[in-house]
């Protein structure tokens, strides 16, 4: 390829050294950004990215990190070294020249203001700008970023935007100064796959018309694929490869990038085949869900699911696959009974549940088990794993006091892990280890159906590939059902005999996942499939 002379240079990064306390996070990293690039920093969990983006703003110490070697400049007409810099000089640069989009907007938002008041404090912070003049500048910012109705969003609080339109005014938070350099950590991580087309596609045009680097933070390699220029890999702290993307991902020099790339989903890989006329265990038939309405309700009531039809057999995984907002997590947690439906019915194992009250519905929970997308919320952080894997069988009766210890080192070993953890604690562990326990504690009470909620999404793709793996292990050993939920296509394809498509509420198309994903007869399935990143469009 021919090679364009670069940019002039914005960040250049040397011989960084990052430690929290005895621990090493970061070992001699170097790279640089150049105006208008977008750097990719990839890797898992652990692998030092977060610490590398929080440390470039200095962010590092507040987190209980310190910079302990190493040069961080900001180049340009203005130079300094990040890492010197006096407190009152770093509050002048965080959201000026350098800004920051993190993953999770909604923890990122102060959910006591409304949008407007926050946009105009970093006005008024870094131009002076207040009053009527702010508010028209914060107007303006929502504008450029595409959020519908700026006028209205000003006045509402986080809670109030879907989470697309969350990451969106974090965009327009941290452009309102235009900044020549814009930090992404893991930005669309938590999004549907649309969405996350259009905030990528949001960034890319921003940066075009402002020239500013761009550090993209992501363990999803599919993403780098399409919007990075070059890609610098790290392994516990160690740059093991760096490159422009095209030639890393043709031609990865490093076992580690060979590794990831291994174990990132591409959608078109194939799924498991149809089980042939399996018993049914679980049937919804007209189910419907409704929040809201009522005598004294502020608002008309509204239907997060609507008429829903699905059966899952035994031993069969149904994938549902569908944007923020569809229903999905409300027709789990329906089927589970944590909400109650408002018509329809859910025969599980030939009984009515759907009516059942807390005490007759108490015996056929063991029947059907439930693992979230964020497995340290559902874990107390005050019981230790031994307690947590085994609480459910205890309650259900299953298991005695003295019979608990043992149960749990036996879950441990089923999950892969190791037996001497029984007595530590949920934040003792990493990401991927704590959704393994979660397994575990739903294994304790020997159900046959698993509902799976986003339970990879969170996770890095190698983490993401053992848990599906684990589960596909346990399902082939035990005949466990499964419903998994999940807004990425490409891991549902891969563990999915069927799959059912959610759009507003209702299943608009289902059937074998091979069958769906390759002739889609929906115009929504065609949109959901033609957004995905894949990595086989590379230098496309």
């Amino acid at each position: 390829m021919t090679l364009q002379p670069p940019n002039p240079l914005v960040l250049s990064v040397r011989d960084l050294h990052v430690a929290f306390g005895e621990t090493t996070a970061v070992q001699g990293l170097s790279f640089d950004i150049h105006r208008g690039e977008t750097l990719a920093l990839v890797g898992e969990s652990g692998s030092g990215k977060s610490a590398t983006a929080l440390s470039i703003l200095r962010l590092i110490e507040r987190e209980g990190g310190q910079i302990t070697r190493g040069s961080i400049r900001l180049e340009g007409d203005r130079p300094d070294e990040i890492t010197t810099l006096s407190a009152a000089a770093l509050r002048a640069l965080r959201g000026d020249r350098v800004a920051m989009v993190f993953q999770e907007p909604m923890t990122s938002l102060n959910p006591v203001m409304k949008i407007g008041a926050q946009i105009s404090e970093t006005l008024s912070l870094h131009l002076g700008l207040r009053g009527q003049a702010a508010r028209d500048a914060a107007r303006a910012a929502l504008e450029r970023v595409k959020v519908p109705e700026p006028e209205l969003r000003l006045d509402q609080y986080p809670h109030e935007l879907s989470g697309g339109l969350r990451q969106r005014v974090m965009i327009a938070m941290a452009l309102t100064c235009e900044p020549e350099l814009l930090i992404a950590d893991e930005p669309t991580t938590a999004l549907d796959v649309t969405t996350q087309a259009g905030i990528l596609q949001l960034i890319a045009s921003l940066q075009a018309k402002m020239g500013m680097a761009v550090l993209f933070i992501t363990h999803d390699l599919g993403v780098v694929s399409e919007i990075a220029d070059r890609v610098v890999v790290l392994k516990d702290g160690l740059k093991v490869e760096e490159g422009y993307t095209a030639e890393i991902f043709s031609v990865p020099r490093a076992a580690y990038t060979r590794e990831l790339m291994a174990a990132s989903p591409r959608l078109g890989e194939g799924a498991p085949l149809p089980l042939k006329k399996p018993e049914t265990v679980l049937q919804l038939s007209g189910l419907t869900t409704t929040y809201g309405g009522g005598l004294f309700a502020s608002h008309s009531a509204v239907a997060a699911v609507r008429d829903v039809s699905i059966t899952l057999g035994r031993g069969e995984t149904l994938g549902l696959v569908g944007e923020s907002g569809c229903g999905k997590s409300t027709l789990a947690r329906s089927i589970m009974r944590l909400v109650d439906p408002s018509k329809g019915h859910i025969d599980l194992l030939g009984t009515h549940i759907e009516g059942l009250s807390r005490a007759a519905l108490k015996p056929h929970r063991r029947s059907i088990q439930m693992v979230f997308q964020d497995p340290y919320a559902s874990l107390n952080p005050r019981m230790s794993i031994g307690d947590a894997v085994t609480e459910p069988a205890f309650i259900a009766g299953m298991v005695t006091s003295s019979d608990r210890k043992a149960l749990a080192l036996a879950l441990l070993v089923r999950v892969g892990l190791p037996t001497d953890c029984v007595a530590r604690y949920p934040h003792q562990f990493s990401g991927g280890q704590r959704q393994r326990i979660c397994i575990a504690r739903a294994l304790s009470v020997e159900p046959q159906i698993i509902v799976a909620d986003e339970a990879v999404s969170a996770l890095d793709v190698s983490n993401a590939r053992r848990i599906t793996d684990l589960m596909a292990d346990i399902q082939n050993s035990d005949g466990v059902s499964m419903l998994f939920i999940s807004h990425d296509i490409a891991v549902v394809e891969r563990v999915s005999h069927r799959i059912a498509i959610m759009l507003n509420g209702e299943i608009v198309e289902t059937g074998p996942t091979d069958c769906v994903l390759n002739d889609p007869q929906h115009p929504y399935t065609k949109r959901l499939l033609s957004a995905v990143p894949r990595l086989d469009r590379i230098g496309a």
